[in-house]
């Protein structure tokens, strides 16, 4: 079953950030993972705004964990750190209505 993987953050220093961001993509496209929005226009309807919102698509929830434990993810999020304030869940997909 698909996974996603649903970043919100508030970007502190932009410039460490874009290092963070140069590095996480193909990180994350290593791991299958699909971007399907990535700062993108949004409306925060409930809860805290943060004007950073992304969304990737992986094959499965071990998939994104695994993007996330390997060594290139963490190299990239160590320029994240300090420069960012993010919430970051991976949630299965429900299975499409038939």
């Amino acid at each position: 079953m698909t996974a996603l993987w649903i970043a919100n953050v508030h970007v502190t220093d932009a410039e460490a950030y874009g290092r963070y961001a140069k590095a996480a993509g193909p990180a994350i496209e290593g791991h299958g993972g699909v971007f399907l929005a990535r700062g993108s226009r949004h409306r925060q309807l409930e809860g805290r705004d943060r004007a950073r919102n992304v969304v990737v698509r992986f094959p499965s929830l071990e998939a994104a964990v695994a993007c996330y434990e390997s060594s290139e993810y963490q190299a990239a999020l160590e320029h994240a750190k300090g420069a960012s304030e993010r919430d970051l869940v991976i949630v299965e997909e429900a299975p499409a209505a038939t």
